[in-house]
């Protein structure tokens, strides 16, 4: 009896790659669905806890707008699939991590599961970050420079863009030390490598900010300090993982 030609098994394990890739991204749709469906009806309330850091810092009469016809009912649901999202982050990456982690080697896997938790959880820091401590900051700020008879009344669909924008660029500069580690990984750099590019890093680290933030000079600050502190800590990690004996490990059984 013939053996199978091994194009057949190839499509065979391809085929099958793809029904498992199937049911992972249905596992990931179904959760976002889920938690989806769950704050819609809180959309409304949703939308009122995001808006606090502006709506506490307006002027006595001042208030947010709508300029479009549906943006009232339609921008909070934006907001419900953004939390949702968020929310059900750590299932989609489960699944995403399920999917991929068959194939890689024994030391890949010691070093990309926790770096895949680290940057869940530094995304969500910053966006704590931004929300608590910047944009209060920044709101206080714009408000104090409105110029005389102009009143400041945001629209709600430009208010949520702006937000969501800040929380995507504070979760991404908090991944610093994921960032640092997978270069050292990589071989990019090493540890001493690192050390010498200190100041690089600091001066990197406030032009980003000086781009990311809003242009007042105490959020620059507060977005660059965290993430030279975050260089800091990823050269801890680099020390940490990337041990001389586990780089070179891979290869032998």
């Amino acid at each position: 009896m013939a053996a199978p030609e091994p194009e057949t098994n190839l499509q065979e394990g391809l085929f099958s790659h793809l029904l498992e890739l199937r049911a992972r991204l249905i596992k990931a749709i179904l959760a976002l669905a889920v938690v989806l469906a769950a704050l819609v009806p809180f959309a409304n309330r949703l939308y009122a806890w995001l808006a606090a850091p502006l709506v506490s810092r307006l002027p006595e009469g001042a208030h947010l707008i709508a300029t479009e016809v549906a943006s009232p009912f339609i921008t909070p649901l934006k907001l419900a699939f953004y939390a949702a999202l968020f929310i059900s982050m750590p299932v989609i990456l489960y699944q995403l991590w399920a999917f991929v982690s068959p194939g890689l080697y024994k030391h890949e896997k010691r070093l990309a599961r926790p770096l895949l938790a680290a940057a869940l959880v530094l995304f969500y820091i910053g966006c704590a970050f931004a929300y608590f401590l910047v944009l209060p900051a920044a709101f206080r700020f714009l408000t104090a420079v409105t110029p005389q008879g102009v009143e400041m009344m945001t629209d709600i669909t430009h208010y949520l863009d702006f937000v969501m924008l800040m929380f995507f660029a504070f979760g991404l500069c908090f991944e610093v030390p994921v960032a640092v580690v997978v270069l050292a990984a990589v071989g990019i750099v090493d540890l001493d490598k690192l050390r010498k590019g200190r100041r690089y890093a600091v001066v990197g680290a406030f032009a980003i900010a000086a781009v990311v933030t809003p242009p007042d000079i105490t959020s620059m600050i507060m977005l660059a300090i965290p993430m030279c502190l975050l260089y800091e800590l990823g050269m801890l990690a680099v020390r940490w993982l990337l041990k001389p004996n586990a780089a070179d490990a891979p290869s032998h059984p």
